[in-house]
């Protein structure tokens, strides 16, 4: 049966472009953007006056704290350094074959990172989707110089089952000779042997202003070999030019122009599985360990690390300490363990520095709590563990999409077009110019040079600036007055969890606990939900009390799948008047989202509930409307792709196999769609995607075709909800019954082990980040609301009641009241829901030959719905 165009999507944006024809590339203007970031480590008001400018212009929500200094002056003002991006063209629906007979070419250079190989098998499979010829250039550019065999023709299945593994499968090499214009002149002889004139280019800043420097030179290189008749006129006139589109391939998420550089999501994971386990044995020795990072003149790993892991003290090379730092580094020690702490952990990044520029080395530090306090203190130095492992999911999905991409930009340059980045903003896929980027990238170096710290940090972006704000934060013991957001009030909140257990959960209420401290509150935490709450299961948290809670997975207060109801009003009126709870923050998944709106609405009912309240999302199945991403899912995904990983090794050597493979996620399909693009796997089965029996059978037919040409396995993977009818056990048969003889079927239900495991580095440093920008939120409408004669609060509004959540590269406050109307509650599920755009990119990588459509429509059965983001 020939292959055919799934149903179109249901509910949801509607993606109409469609692009049938070779469209020009678009004008690239210019905007800011870079890594994950927040407010300088030590006060600066020239510092916080231009990250006040770069936030309003950029659309970032000031936090209460910044809001109250910048009030009077708050104004939008045009940057003039500004990198502003092309938006990309995933989504669209795209041609087969729309550039067929183009060729092009992609190489990885200079260090590698994990996700590289993502990348390459996504550059080739969109490559040839699109009719192109695709080339391998292994070894980077010193292949391209080499020439020979190191360029050869890619096909379909020579990138098969890569996306999993580590490095780069095409090999990385640092060449001296391409520096010279004879290594030059051999690489553009070669790639003309091969009529390749585009390049995708995987590496860091170096490689990609090696490969401008390139296209700069091509004319000349042209008439050099044209001159020395190594080619023809003809030939030189019919390349005239060569394009070049990259990607940034680096651990160390130092490349400005984009949120994340492929490789930094997998080497925080690797750092932070390394410090779990050194924490057991620190604790159990009451040590001291000094952990270096890698990030020679970047260091973000070492300040998210910090975040993730609770770090006692942080170096890093853009923000030196105070030259007292030996006194204030044995002061803050000395103050956790005072609190009752047993161990310290201090993170180095290899380039970190003093104010004079002198290297401060883990050896040292070491050193000086050694000679100082006389702890037992010892030293890890991670190394290039940090580079290695399979790639986490967010890599994986993060070099699937960014190839896709990288491939169509190159396909729309025109003569005059100059090299791009394929960068990620917020959720999207964007186009940012090459040279731009460099150079901003470079001037952060400049200004470490010049020792101008507060222009180094502001350079690297808000949210690098807003990490090091939090972590600061949470690190103190003591408030500094002028920070404190209570003025002179001592409030009372409180926090609970709702719903299943999700990765971030106690990290989340860690954060809140210790914010609400700093800024003199009294915190309570509710165990075990609205049940814990009517039984006045209230406990107050100290500081120490959520000592070590970051890396671990679950609920230490209890969580339950329990809603309030006009029974238990009463008794939860009375429990919240009883303890004097001003605010609440409640952590947890669709349940918190219903709970919040029940309790706002009984309001008139019960003057107890007349207090601001506030829900961070924290569920695996990423369904709650408000956010495009919730805590925990993104540890589901990575347990989901481990887990896919092993069941696809037991395959290996097997005769042919077919395998699906169920996953949670209620009637929303986001885990089966992203953990089917980042495993590899050949479909996904979910609600929001209607599918019939001729769909299963079209799949059948791929399988039996892919088989013939040798792949081994087939991987399906179905969310649990995704049709009452087509069940997993249905399609096992249906498999069975069309397959026999040709393959044979097997079920795995993943069941709640994706709810399991170490939250990973991303919810832990979310979930930290949303919970401190939370308690400021909640303490800045308690004063609103407050009433000092009685010291009650009357909080009436609907924005008192309010989801905090992810909105494109935006953290805001949204009514529960009004997201009320874009939620289908029959089916939990939000009525829009961005990830469905990458569906016809799972498709693609997995060659179904059709078009694959992203439009969304109304679906006139009960059934019908939307699903939601990656």
């Amino acid at each position: 049966m020939p292959s055919r165009s799934p149903p179109p999507f249901h509910h949801g944006h509607r993606f109409n472009r469609t692009i049938d024809k070779p469209p020009l590339m678009d004008t690239v203007e210019g905007h800011i953007f870079n890594p994950q970031a927040d407010v300088d480590a030590f006060d600066s008001p020239k510092m916080a006056e231009e990250q006040e400018l770069a936030l309003l212009e950029e659309g970032e929500t000031l936090s209460p704290l910044l809001e109250a200094q910048y009030a009077a002056r708050a104004r939008l003002q045009k940057r003039m350094d500004s990198i502003v991006p092309t938006i990309g063209r995933e989504g669209t629906d795209i041609k087969l074959n729309l550039y067929k007979g183009r060729t092009i070419a992609v190489f990885t250079s200079g260090g590698d990172s994990q996700g590289m190989n993502s990348a390459v098998r996504s550059v080739v499979r969109m490559g040839i989707y699109l009719g192109c010829k695709v080339y391998f250039i292994n070894e980077g550019y010193q292949g391209m110089v080499d020439g020979g065999d190191n360029i050869r023709l890619a096909d379909w299945n020579s990138v098969s089952d890569i996306i999993q593994k580590g490095g780069t499968i095409i090999g990385s090499a640092r060449c001296s000779d391409f520096r010279k214009p004879e290594g030059r002149l051999k690489a553009c002889f070669n790639l003309l042997e091969r009529e390749i004139t585009n390049l995708v280019c995987i590496g860091g800043d170096g490689s990609l202003t090696g490969a401008n420097q390139f296209r700069k030179d091509w004319p000349d290189l042209l008439k050099e070999l044209v001159a020395s008749g190594k080619i023809t006129q003809e030939k030189a006139d019919a390349n005239p030019n060569i394009q070049i589109v990259g990607m940034v391939g680096s651990i160390d998420n130092d490349f400005c122009g984009t949120d994340m550089t492929i490789g930094t999501d997998s080497a925080l994971q690797r750092i932070i599985e390394a410090i779990d386990a050194v924490v057991s044995t620190a604790q159990s020795h009451q040590r001291s360990f000094v952990v270096e990072v890698m990030g020679r003149h970047c260091g973000y790993l070492a300040l998210v690390t910090g975040l993730a892991a609770e770090a006692d003290f942080v170096f890093i090379p853009e923000w030196p300490p105070p030259v007292n730092w030996r006194e204030i580094l044995c002061t803050k020690l000395q103050q956790q363990r005072a609190e009752g702490q047993r161990l310290n952990i201090i993170i180095v990044a290899e380039g970190a520095i003093d104010r004079d520029g002198n290297p401060i080395t883990a050896e040292l530090v070491k050193d000086v709590v050694t000679e100082k306090l006389h702890y037992d203190t010892r030293v890890t130095v991670l190394g290039h563990v940090q580079r290695g492992g399979a790639p986490s999911a967010f890599d994986r999905l993060l070099g699937c999409r960014m190839g896709a991409e990288a491939v169509l930009a190159l396909m729309e340059m025109t003569v005059d077009s100059l090299p791009c980045v394929i960068s990620i903003d917020g959720n999207q896929m964007v186009r940012v110019p090459l040279m731009q980027c460099v150079e901003r990238t470079q001037a952060v170096q400049k200004a470490m040079n010049e020792k101008n710290w507060e222009r180094a940090v502001q350079l690297r972006g808000r949210s690098f600036q807003r990490n090091l704000e939090t972590y600061r934060l949470l690190t103190k013991l003591r408030t500094v007055e002028k920070d404190n957001l209570s003025e002179g009030h001592h409030f009372t909140v409180a926090v609970m969890n709702i719903g299943a257990p999700a990765g971030g959960m106690n990290a989340a209420v860690r954060s809140f606990v210790r914010t609400a401290l700093y800024h003199h509150c009294t915190v309570y935490g509710i165990h075990n939900s609205f049940e814990g709450l009517t039984n006045g299961e209230f406990e107050k948290l100290k500081w120490g009390s959520v000592t070590n809670w970051v890396m671990h997975g679950g609920s230490f207060l209890g969580t339950q799948k329990q809603l309030p109801t006009a029974e238990t009003l009463p008794k939860i009126a009375e429990q919240l008047e009883k303890h004097g709870i001003q605010a609440l923050l409640m952590v947890g998944g669709f349940e918190a989202f219903n709970s919040c709106l029940f309790l706002s609405r009984n309001r008139k009912k019960f003057a107890a509930l007349r207090i601001p309240m506030t829900v961070i999302p924290c569920t695996i199945s990423n369904n709650v409307p408000g956010t495009s991403l919730s805590l925990g899912s993104d540890t589901a995904v990575n347990e989901i792709c481990c887990m896919i990983d092993k069941i696809k090794q037991s395959a290996t050597g097997t005769k042919k196999r077919v395998f699906i493979i169920e996953t949670m996620g209620g009637y929303c399909g986001y885990l089966a769609t992203v953990s089917a693009l980042a495993s590899g796997a050949d479909n996904a089965y979910i609600f929001e995607d209607k599918f019939d029996v001729q769909d299963i059978i079209e799949d059948v037919n791929v399988i039996a075709e892919k088989m013939k040409k040798g792949v081994q396995r087939y991987l399906i993977v179905r969310n649990e909800c995704a049709n009452k009818h087509y069940t997993t056990e249905f399609v096992q048969q249906l498999f069975s019954e069309e397959g026999r003889g040709e393959f044979t079927t097997r079920i795995n239900v993943l069941g709640h082990a994706q709810q399991g495991g170490s939250p990973t580095p991303f919810d832990r440093n979310m979930a930290t980040k949303l919970s401190a920008r939370a308690l400021e939120y909640l303490i800045t409408q308690i004063k609103a609301c407050y009433d000092p004669s009685n010291q009650k609060v009357y909080a009436e509004g609907d924005d008192t009641a309010t989801l905090l959540g992810l909105t494109g590269r935006r953290v805001v406050f949204s009514p529960v009241e009004e997201l009320h109307t874009e939620t289908d509650f029959t089916h939990r599920l939000p009525n829009h829901q961005w990830w469905l755009k990458l569906r016809p990119l799972l498709r693609i990588l997995a060659k179904h030959n059709s078009t694959y459509h992203t439009e969304v429509q109304d679906d006139e059965g009960p059934d019908g719905h939307s699903g939601y983001t990656a």
